[in-house]
C-alpha cells in the first residue's frame, strides 16, 4: 500500500510516516510539506493507495485542495488529519469528499482503525464530535471506529446537514441509472474501498480500464468522489436494507 502524507509540519509529517509504516511491511509512505509538493508528487505518480491530509498548509487551504484532489483523482481516498475535530469541519471534510476524519490527538490505535476502516470501504468520523461543535468533550458513549456504523447513522447525519451533491435530493434507484454490468462490478469493488489496482487485479482488467469504468460510475451517479458514491448507493438502496443488503444480493 501506498500512502502519500501531507503536512506542513515536519515533526508532525515525520511521527505520522512512523506511524503508517506500523501498518506492515508492505506500505511505503511518502511526504509531501506543501500543496505544491503534493500536487507535484501525485502528478510524478497518481498510484497511491491512499493521501492522509492536514487542514492547514503554508501554502493552500487544506479544503480547497482537497476539492483539487477529489477532482483530479476521484478514485483516491483521502482522509483529513486536524488539529481540529468540531462538527462543522467534519461535516464540511466528508461532504467535500474525504473518506474520513481522524483529529491529531487521536491516539495511534485509533488512527490505524480508522484506515483500516477507509481501506475496507468506510468513512471513518471521530465520534464525539457529532451534535457538538466544541470537539473536545468527548461523548462517553461513542463507539470505538471499528464499531462505526458507516452508512445508516453516520451518512444520516451528513445527508441532512451537508450543503452540496445534487444527488442527496430525490435520488434515482441503482437500476435507473444504466450501469453496465462491468461497471456496477466496479461499483461494488469501489464501495469496498479497493484501489484501482486491486480493482483491476480482481475484474482481471487493466488499471487504466477501471480508472474508465470509475468515471464512469461516478458520472451516473452524478457524483464526484468515492465518498459521495457511498452517500448515493446508501440512499438509492435505503428502502432494501442499504448498502449492506445490496453487496449481499451480489451487486
Amino acid at each position: 500500500m501506498k500512502v502519500l502524507l501531507i503536512d506542513d509540519h515536519p515533526l508532525i509529517l515525520s511521527a505520522l510516516k512512523s506511524v503508517i509504516q506500523g501498518l506492515g511491511d508492505d506500505v511505503t509512505v511518502a511526504g509531501a510539506n506543501s500543496a505544491a509538493a503534493a500536487r507535484a508528487t501525485l502528478q510524478e505518480d497518481a498510484e497511491f493507495d491512499l493521501v492522509l491530509l492536514d487542514l492547514q498548509l503554508g501554502d493552500a487551504n487544506g479544503f480547497d485542495l482537497l476539492t483539487e484532489l477529489r477532482a483530479a483523482y476521484p478514485a483516491l481516498p483521502v482522509v483529513v488529519v486536524s488539529a481540529s475535530d468540531r462538527t462543522s469541519d467534519v461535516i464540511r471534510a466528508i461532504d467535500m469528499g474525504a473518506m474520513g476524519f481522524v483529529p491529531k490527538r487521536a491516539s495511534n490505535e485509533t488512527l490505524f482503525e480508522a484506515l483500516r476502516l477507509v481501506m475496507s470501504g468506510g468513512i471513518y468520523v471521530p465520534p464525539m464530535t457529532m451534535g457538538t461543535d466544541g470537539g473536545n468533550s468527548a461523548d462517553s458513549s461513542a463507539a470505538s471506529p471499528a464499531d462505526v456504523d458507516t452508512t445508516p447513522g453516520y451518512l444520516r447525519v451528513v445527508g441532512a446537514q451537508s450543503t452540496q451533491g445534487g444527488f442527496q435530493q430525490n435520488p434515482p434507484s441503482l437500476g435507473a441509472i444504466g450501469l453496465t454490468p462491468r461497471q456496477t462490478d466496479v461499483l461494488a469493488l469501489l464501495l469496498q474501498g479497493k484501489p484501482n489496482k486491486l480493482i483491476a487485479r480482481e475484474l482481471g482488467v487493466s488499471v487504466e480500464t477501471v480508472k474508465d469504468h470509475v468515471a464512469a460510475v461516478l458520472r451516473a451517479l452524478n457524483v464526484n468522489s468515492r465518498t459521495q458514491a457511498v452517500l448515493a448507493v446508501s440512499q438509492m438502496t435505503q428502502q432494501a436494507g442499504g448498502i449492506t443488503a445490496w453487496r449481499r444480493s451480489g451487486r
